[in-house]
């Protein structure tokens, strides 16, 4: 029998570690010197797989990772000790007794992470690391700005914890800069109301990819959260890092499993929500919403067959997508098929695609479902 890994691939993903390698410094070197680097990589490395891109990224010199769940902080231990990882998200309180295990730093919120957390490292004989989140007006995790103060210090009364971080989170930094440097004045206001804090040894840390537009390069701000940018995707224009130029990483394909005439007049697909209009050939593709494409992109996505753009037609289905070759003068059972990413001269990015699924990046990177093999490039190139 043939190995699975051996057959034929249907629908991929190419994930070019070098190009995530060059966007890490590129993105380092427009940053202040003093900043470090936190690499976002959780959600599976938005996608990109954690084992690959965190080892790419030790190699190119993050400086911390920062992940959502303890799984995914075991998961990237793996790749070895010592290095920085920080857990944004809250635990439930079976978990604790995990955090010195994997030697992660935990994100507090409230004075009762701060007793359990506290207990957890006496029960370890060991002090756990923690980062101080600070809610100014995201409305999720953090303690509300204006309680901060108490948390700060039953922190610092804990014989058990050691504070290695503050930070925040802004609520649209792509698109409400009024609301972001609001949220940045509370965050200014609760670390002065903490009295002298020795940044020498604390991570003070508000911006991600959308925020670094606003970064101050100067006050306690001594770290950045990047984590789409890496990716190649700046989340809106006019950033501070648009010099920057980064790469795009992460490219999606298929392939064409049949190609067939129609008349005029024939329905496409479930629910018959489109109609030929005329004689047309069509090409049914290897891939569907199973695999990652949403089917919000029915009747309207796009793919690139040959260099060129053709239309979705119809509801994708789970594992077949219907498009449009009428226009092509040559197209075959094999050819591929880029879904994002570039082919000739012709391009479908990340963003477009997302438009096209009423969706955003962040979300169309990571339904890109488990079914998808990825592909790593790893020279570094120029």
């Amino acid at each position: 029998m043939i190995p699975r890994a051996q057959l034929p691939l249907r629908c991929w993903a190419e994930i070019d570690l070098a190009a995530l390698e060059r966007n890490l410094r590129r993105i380092r070197a427009a940053l202040p010197v003093h900043m470090r680097y936190v690499a976002v990589v959780k959600a599976d490395a938005y996608g990109h797989g954690l084992h690959q891109v965190a080892a790419r990224l030790m190699h190119a010199g993050a400086d911390l990772f920062a992940v959502a769940t303890l799984a995914e902080a075991a998961a990237l231990r793996e790749l070895g000790p010592g290095w920085p990882i920080l857990l944004l998200s809250p635990l439930v309180p079976d978990e604790d007794e995990y955090i010195p295990r994997y030697d992660v730093a935990v994100t507090v919120s409230s004075l009762d992470e701060v007793h359990r957390f506290d207990r957890a490292g006496s029960h370890a004989k060991r002090p756990i690391d923690v980062h101080l989140k600070i809610d100014t007006g995201m409305g999720r995790s953090g303690v509300w700005h204006t309680a901060a103060t108490a948390v700060y210090q039953a922190i610092h009364d804990a014989a058990h914890l050691r504070l290695v971080g503050i930070y925040t989170h802004y609520a649209s930094p792509d698109d409400d800069p009024a609301f972001t440097s609001e949220q940045r004045q509370r965050f200014r206001r609760a670390l002065a109301s903490f009295g002298e804090l020795d940044t020498t040894h604390l991570l003070i840390h508000a911006d991600n990819s959308a925020g670094l537009e606003t970064i101050e390069r100067a006050g306690p701000f001594n770290a950045v959260r990047v984590g789409l940018l890496q990716f190649g995707i700046s989340p809106r224009r006019g950033s501070l890092l648009d010099d920057v130029l980064p790469e795009p990483v992460f490219s999606f394909r298929t392939r064409v499993g049949l190609v067939k005439h129609l008349p005029a007049g024939t329905s496409i697909s479930y629910g018959q929500t489109y109609r030929l209009t005329q004689d047309s050939r069509v090409a049914i593709l290897t891939a569907g919403y199973g695999d990652g494409i949403t089917r919000s992109l029915s009747n309207r996505g796009e793919v690139l067959i040959g260099g060129q753009r053709c239309r979705v037609l119809g509801r994708v289905t789970m594992d077949q997508t219907i498009v449009d070759v009428t226009h092509l003068e040559a197209v075959a059972s094999g050819d591929e098929v880029v879904l994002i990413g570039r082919q000739g001269d012709a391009e479908i990015k990340v963003v477009e695609f997302s438009a096209w699924a009423e969706s955003i990046p962040w979300e169309t990177l990571c339904s890109v479902t488990k079914r998808v093999p990825r592909l790593y490039r790893t020279s570094l190139g120029i």
